[in-house]
Parts: C-alpha cells; structure tokens; sequence
C-alpha cells in the first residue's frame, strides 16, 4: 500500500510452542527484518518481540498468528488470550492485549494455521482457491483456511488436531494428547511419533513407521475432506518435510475416499516454513485496509 511515495510497512508474528518468527515487511518478497527466538515464559517472549518491533521496526500494525487454543472472537473479554494450551505458564496470556499495549499499534490476531492459510492464499499454494485448508504436522497438528474466501471461524476456531479418528488395531501407543489421548494430534503429531517409538521422527527410517504415520493422517485428511470439501489440502510442519510422506498420505487419502468423491489437491506449502508469518502480514494489512483513522508514514532516516 502506497502513501504518497512511500510504503507503509506492516509488522508479523507467528508464536509456536517452540519459537517465535517476528517480522517487517509487505509481504514474502519484501521482508525488510525478521527475528525467529525461543518460546519462553511470557513475560519474556513477548518482551523479545516488543523489542524487535522497538529496534527500529515500526509498523502501521502487526498480525499474530498464534499457537493455541486462542480467544479469537471480536468483543469478548478474552480476545487476544492464548487459553486453554497445554503449554506451561501460556494458559490464559492476553498475547495481542499486551503487544498492542507495549507498541501502541493495532493488532490483527487468528491462528497460526489461519495465517498460513492466508499467507497461502496470498502468495502461495491456495492462490485463486475459495475454499482449501492448511493443516500443520509438527509438534502437535493443527488446521485452518478458508470457506468461500472467508477464514474459518466459528464457535471458536478449528480444532483439525483435536478429531477422534480411528485408532489402528495393530498400533498399541495409547496416544500422546493430555486432553484426549488418541485423538488425531495424540496419534499422529511428532510427539506421538517420538513417544510411540522412542525417538523423533528425523531418526526413524522403518517401512512400518511412516506406513503407520501415512495411514494416520490421510485418516484426519478424509474427515477434514468430507465435512469441508476443500478443493486443495496444504500440508506443513517438520512432519512432513519426511521423504515420500505426502506421496503415501495422497494415496492413503485415495484408497480411504474409494472413489466416492474426488480427492482434493494435497501439496506442501508454497511459501515453506515462512507462510505463518507472512500470512501475519497479510493480517496485519488487511486491518489497515479496515481502519480508516490508521495513517502511518515511516520516519525519515
């Protein structure tokens, strides 16, 4: 977005259970500072991002894309909070509250997979797609994208990671969720690959582990594909950066839907590891787009 003949710069932050990415820029191919640091306690993380944002990098607005479950819905109480996560002391942060407070800027706040469902759409594999979603494999699982061009939103956000799939016979790991147990997150993520096997996924090479692992997420897949109709399905996440594992979920995804319907486009992520935060920007911009009293011109250098 051009002001006079200068370009207003939005800011990005995608929180993950293990690191934060904070980011200056338009877009992916203008990204004028980027920070990627540990997740620590709260206080202290976001003091980081705080001081990255203050060390020169001032923006119109900033967009997080947050771990979660988060508090996304305009006018409640909670907006902005991180709430019920298993993740030690981030129950019940207000995350986007003390960023807009500390930096006195607006503050865009969805998902991290929401971002990088929008960053997607934006820039990446979902370009010129309604209705797709992006389902992150790592960690944990989690999913979002987009209804008709909408983000999905609802009661709350989606769960994908949360859905009750079939537990296979021969698999005897009783599941890795503190919530659920053998939910698809507590079967398939990389913490229910390391605890199932005794060793993270990088440094397990047996047919029988990524056979299971493949089975598995083309189970979520098929759901998610069954309820929502998406016309592509994007797979991120250090899960699936595994040689020849997209290739045995789409043939999984095949034989599951037996030809009852087709099955969608199942990719990777155009934009790689960085669409969470480029899809902050992509936040961040369309809040501008949205506020009209919001005018910012860089400071002159």
């Amino acid at each position: 977005m051009r002001r006079g003949d200068r370009v207003t710069a939005y800011g990005g932050i995608e929180t993950g259970g293990s690191k934060w990415t904070c980011a200056v820029g338009t877009g992916p191919e203008d990204m004028r500072a980027t920070a990627t640091f540990a997740t620590g306690a709260p206080a202290e993380t976001i003091a980081r991002a705080v001081d990255f944002f203050r060390d020169g990098n001032q923006v119109a607005a900033i967009g997080i894309g947050s771990f979660g479950p988060v508090d996304v819905r305009a006018g409640s109480a909670t907006w902005g909070h991180v709430t019920t996560t298993p993740k030690p002391g981030w129950a019940n942060v207000d995350l986007a509250g003390a960023i807009a407070r500390e930096l006195d800027v607006p503050v865009a706040f969805d998902t991290d997979v929401n971002a990088a469902a929008l960053g997607e759409h934006r820039w990446g594999a979902a370009q010129g797609i309604e209705t797709f979603v992006y389902i992150t494999v790592g960690t944990g699982i989690g999913g979002g994208g987009m209804a008709r061009g909408r983000l999905l939103h609802g009661l709350v956000h989606p769960e994908f990671g949360h859905m009750r799939i079939p537990h296979d016979p021969d698999d005897t790991f009783a599941g890795a969720c503190p919530y659920h147990g053998d939910c698809w997150e507590g079967l398939a993520s990389g913490r229910a690959i390391a605890e199932r096997w005794g060793a993270p996924g990088h440094r397990l090479d047996g047919e029988h582990v990524w056979a299971l692992e493949a089975r598995y997420l083309a189970l979520g897949v098929v759901c998610v594909v069954a309820v929502l109709s998406p016309a592509v399905v994007i797979l991120g996440g250090g899960v699936m950066q595994r040689d020849g594992l997209l290739e045995r979920v789409r043939a999984d995804v095949d034989r599951l839907l037996a030809g009852y319907v087709d099955a969608p486009e199942i990719v990777h992520p155009a934009l790689g590891p960085r669409s969470g935060v480029v899809g902050a920007l992509a936040l961040a911009e369309e809040l501008v787009a949205l506020r009209d009293d919001v005018r910012y011109e860089p400071a002159e250098r």
